[in-house]
């Protein structure tokens, strides 16, 4: 895991109307960490996400990449954050290979690693399909193989165990292992332990603010007890 701080959140809050989705929190994220956000829906978990990744802009406070304000129109931000959001969406007529040369051309990456993720996350037998021809698990993973095609130091990701049976959850677990020992920081939200102790941290939300962060064991740990 690497010491150099690459996402710098701080006094961050959001408000929508009325209601408060973040109450000042503070998070950095490393070069090479792995961070999994938890606590229950309605917590701030995918708000955070969303300002973390430049989608959205707090009321209050800093969210940094690298020293420099982040803002996903940046192209500096374009290229080196990928997201896989709560918002899933697809091309109907493009095929899975499709969909991640489209991503590759338009993001300077390599086309020549596309069978590799497609081997990586088990759809190397449908390259040739279109969504509605895949499961809604099958979807889930081209929506992550899509965002692992592209050139990355942060990768962010909400909920992206959501449609995965277990088999596919153990290995997004894997993936987001190889993703840090690559040096690629991954801020993710979960409800599964089993994912969330893929983490270096774990921060627990809770009403919009955090009320736990530290080593993922030991944070579920204290949770479970």
């Amino acid at each position: 895991m690497g010491t150099a701080v690459l996402l710098a959140a701080a006094g961050v809050s959001r408000a929508y109307g009325e209601r408060v989705a973040l109450r000042t929190v503070r998070l950095d994220v490393a070069r090479g960490e792995l961070v999994a956000l938890m606590g229950p829906n309605g917590s701030g978990k995918s708000t955070l996400l969303r300002i973390a990744a430049g989608r959205d802009r707090p009321d209050t406070g800093t969210v940094l990449l690298d020293g420099a304000p982040m803002a996903e129109n940046d192209p500096r931000v374009r290229a080196r954050v990928a997201v896989v959001a709560d918002t899933p969406s697809w091309y109907p007529d493009l095929t899975v290979r499709q969909h991640l040369e489209l991503v590759a051309v338009g993001h300077g990456a390599d086309r020549g690693r596309i069978d590799a993720v497609l081997r990586e996350l088990r759809l190397e037998a449908h390259g040739g399909s279109v969504p509605g021809a895949l499961s809604s698990g099958q979807l889930q993973s081209l929506l992550l193989a899509a965002a692992l095609i592209r050139p990355r130091d942060l990768l962010v990701l909400d909920e992206p165990e959501q449609r995965l049976d277990p088999g596919a959850r153990r290995r997004l677990a894997d993936v987001v292992r190889a993703e840090g020992a690559r040096g690629t920081a991954v801020l993710y939200a979960t409800h599964h332990r089993e994912l969330a102790l893929a983490a270096h941290r774990v921060v627990l939300m809770e009403d919009g603010a955090v009320v736990a962060d530290g080593p993922a064991d030991e944070v579920l740990a204290r949770e479970e007890a």
